[in-house]
């Protein structure tokens, strides 16, 4: 029998290009949708097809209604960045022809989606979530300067299109009063609400996702629990090194929370372990998408995208469904590198300790043996990036040390 077609909105993420690999190689007809088709992850093999869209806002949709009457068959989609999940979820009854979409009432999605919004609901019904104070003015900044524990993290409700055109930071670490309402200042006109968290004790490898895909009646078909070794940037950044690990309390914290709101699709929520307390707080949620480190859970042996896939057009699931906990690894190569670097340069990391947690087998995040020019591509454009980074320094500099002089004006 032939699989109906897959089609993964965000093919230039790393979140895309993964979700892409996956379910090709298990047979399944992908085609990607991409903002710039010059983005090293359109090189892709996965793929049958690549189209380019504005993927930010209403010509996503558009898009999607012209591509539904060509597909083979109603698709599975797989949005991978949370403008689309939105976009998709508000307009789900105009694609609903052509696509199965696995989400929640659009007002369930909104209420995890935004930081504030489940942050209040959290707040509301008891989950255990740092303490958190709303920026909705200069005042409310001024109160959590003056009441919330430091060091603090400042951040957006939602990555909106305004936000990633000034940043690609997720959020800001802030030190002391004065810092946070400086970071107020410089990014408030990037979003209409701030968020000040106070910041959970603990590195980085204190830091645990569970995965998971939750079908029509909220019953979870498939579950993966992993931690962060490292990340990049090193502070609020996102997952470079990863590995599974058990962990009981983020996998039933995680099915109660989103059973309680009625969840139906791919979800995630990112736990922390404070070192103080030794509790585990909620540090966010991801939904109705993969996520960066949805591919070490293939890498573990446990089928969570294609799980999502079958439920989404009715086909068997698979079996390989049960966590067995044999170590799988995941990197982001070329930013776990970076983040490496910044710690052995501030002496809390050694290159034998590096070596010791990269070793052994692992999944990729971008390198593949088998669809190589999207690792190749990505290291010809960050070389190309940084090239021209250290020439436009270095002309500064140029400018600074040797002015260009004018020749003086002649007189009349």
């Amino acid at each position: 029998m032939s699989r109906p077609p897959a089609v993964v909105i965000g093919l230039d993420t790393i979140t895309g290009l993964q979700t892409a690999r996956t379910l090709s190689s298990r047979g399944v007809p992908v085609v990607g949708l991409s903002n710039d088709l010059r983005h090293y992850a359109c090189r892709t093999r996965a793929c049958v097809r690549v189209l380019q869209a504005d993927l930010l806002g209403a010509p996503l949709v558009d898009a999607l209604v012209e591509l539904g009457p060509e597909l083979d068959g109603p698709a599975a989609l797989f949005p991978c960045t949370d403008v689309s999940v939105l976009l998709v979820s508000r307009h789900r009854d105009r694609l609903a022809p052509w696509y199965r979409i696995a989400l929640p009432d659009h007002d369930v999605v909104e209420l995890l989606m935004d930081k504030s919004t489940f942050l209040r609901h959290a707040q509301a019904t008891g989950l255990p979530i740092p303490g958190t104070a709303f920026l909705d003015d200069r005042g409310d900044a001024e109160e959590a300067a003056r009441t919330l524990t430091f060091p603090v993290v400042v951040k957006p409700p939602i990555k909106s299109p305004t936000w990633q055109g000034h940043t690609n930071l997720k959020a800001f670490q802030v030190q002391d009063a004065s810092e946070l309402l400086e970071v107020y200042d410089r990014v408030s006109a990037w979003s209409d609400c701030l968020i000040a968290q106070e910041w959970v004790a603990g590195g980085v490898d204190s830091l645990y996702s569970c995965n998971a895909y939750f079908d029509r009646s909220s019953r979870p078909l498939v579950t993966f629990v992993a931690r962060k070794i490292r990340q990049w940037p090193p502070l609020t950044g996102t997952s470079s090194l990863g590995e599974e690990c058990r962990n009981d309390e983020v996998l039933d914290g995680t099915v109660a929370l989103f059973r309680s709101v009625g969840y139906v699709g791919l979800g995630y929520v990112e736990m922390k372990r404070d070192a103080r307390t030794g509790r585990h707080l909620v540090i966010e949620p991801n939904v109705g998408r993969p996520t960066g480190r949805s591919a070490i859970a293939e890498g573990g042996g446990v089928e969570l995208l294609l799980t999502a896939y079958c439920d989404m057009v009715g086909f068997p699931l698979p079996e390989a469904r049960q966590q067995r906990y044999v170590g799988a690894k995941w990197i982001d190569d070329r930013r776990d590198v970076q983040s490496a670097l910044y710690w052995v340069r501030r002496g809390e990391l050694t290159p034998l300790q590096w070596w010791r947690s990269v070793r052994g087998p692992k999944s990729h995040a971008v390198a593949s043996r088998s669809d190589p020019l999207p690792l190749v591509h990505d290291l010809l454009q960050s070389t190309g990036r940084a090239v021209r980074l250290i020439a436009a320094r270095s002309g500064r500099l140029l400018r600074q040390r040797w002015p260009v002089r004018r020749p003086a004006p002649h007189g009349p």
